[in-house]
């Protein structure tokens, strides 16, 4: 979406923060297109190869390996929804392969039917962003994996203990972890819960004929594709949305222009990160989300309260930019972000047969 090289970029520190802006700014000084004068296509290519970059093959560190073992695992735990509170809550419940790692809701709804704060964004991605959730207060899909647990509106557990004590019930964990962690003589725990879906999810990455594209395959893009990148590019949506994620590496202020909700139509106002920080530089920040897959994961911001891509797209030109977009602006991008949209895993859209068992909702432990 588009955000202006007029904003305050927010990464991780205010170091960060500065240098980031002064590069976003010295590369539109360099490289904006001027309205009226269309870009050759090679020429797009060029721009583009130096904004973004093909996703890569899966989101492994040396801190999160992945292994098979560990893979497995997680993939059967993203999908089991007898660790929740009431044995309704999966992290699959949230973030559903059929909605491209979405749940087509405005708010998602965890244990009990509770409501949560804020929209599920899509898990397809997730591990190459630089923090989680849409005000940072996740470090990583591990953190997020593991304070899922005991979040109320998520798994609600009311401890970490019990939501242990219901995965240690379940014939066949405990042979998997001890395989996916054969150093550690405990190995069901919540780190290792947080580990082995975190290797799931670093498999989860959906190239798409984008990532084709930016290898130097021309005509992986339409015309109108293309035209529709050149324009992302041109009034300023890349200075935010850049990278292999399409955006997810910094934080931005929602309504640099006009406040947001004036546009969005929302209920009620999201301070965004400042609740986190209490930082007055942070209201209304939030992350800036990855486009991959936008136009499968409707609908959109912090709160779903737009539930159209086209619209989104006005919405971000207005209250970033000040821009009104026409008709013909707004096919463009939203060709250009179409592209974005990537083959699911197969990991993904085939759910794991799970270990045997009837959920039991209090379990007592006996030692």
């Amino acid at each position: 979406m588009a955000i202006s090289e007029r904003s305050h970029c927010r990464t991780k520190t205010v170091d960060q923060s500065i240098a980031t802006c002064a590069a976003v700014s010295l590369f539109a000084f360099l490289f904006t297109f001027h309205p009226g004068s269309a870009a050759p296509d090679s020429d797009i290519l060029k721009q583009a190869q130096q904004v973004f970059s093909p996703l890569p093959s899966n989101a492994a560190t040396s801190e999160f390996p992945i292994t098979p073992e560990r893979v497995e695992l997680g993939r059967k735990l993203f999908f089991d929804p007898r660790v929740s509170a009431d044995g309704t809550v999966s992290c699959a419940r949230c973030h559903q392969p059929a909605l491209y790692g979405t749940d087509g809701l405005a708010l998602p709804r965890g244990a009990h039917d509770k409501v949560n704060p804020r929209n599920a964004p899509t898990i397809l991605n997730a591990a190459i962003q630089f923090a989680e959730h849409w005000r940072g207060d996740r470090k990583n899909v591990e953190d997020q994996a593991i304070q899922a647990l005991i979040g109320s509106p998520s798994f609600g557990n009311a401890d970490y203990a019990s939501a242990m004590s219901k995965l240690k019930a379940i014939p066949g964990y405990s042979e998997m972890f001890a395989k996916a962690f054969p150093d550690e003589q405990d190995p069901v725990n919540q780190q290792n819960w947080g580990k082995a879906i975190g290797a799931y999810e670093r498999t989860l990455m959906t190239p798409s004929r984008f990532d084709d594209y930016l290898k130097g395959s021309q005509d992986a893009l339409s015309p109108v594709e293309q035209q529709g990148l050149r324009k992302f590019m041109e009034i300023g949506c890349s200075t935010c949305h850049s990278g292999p994620g399409v955006g997810g590496g910094m934080y931005q202020k929602f309504g640099i222009m006009e406040d947001y909700w004036k546009e969005t139509g929302s209920k009620s106002i999201d301070k965004g990160r400042f609740d986190v920080t209490h930082d007055a530089n942070d209201m209304y920040v939030f992350k800036v989300p990855s486009l991959r897959n936008v136009a499968m994961s409707p609908p959109y911001f912090h709160d779903g309260s737009v539930n159209s891509l086209p619209q989104a797209v006005r919405t971000m030109a207005k209250v970033q930019l000040g821009k009104t977009l026409d008709d013909d602006d707004v096919n463009e991008l939203v060709a250009f972000l179409q592209s974005l949209t990537g083959k699911l895993p197969d990991e993904l859209v085939n759910a794991p047969i799970l270990p045997a068992s009837a959920f039991e909702a209090t379990i007592t432990n006996t030692k």
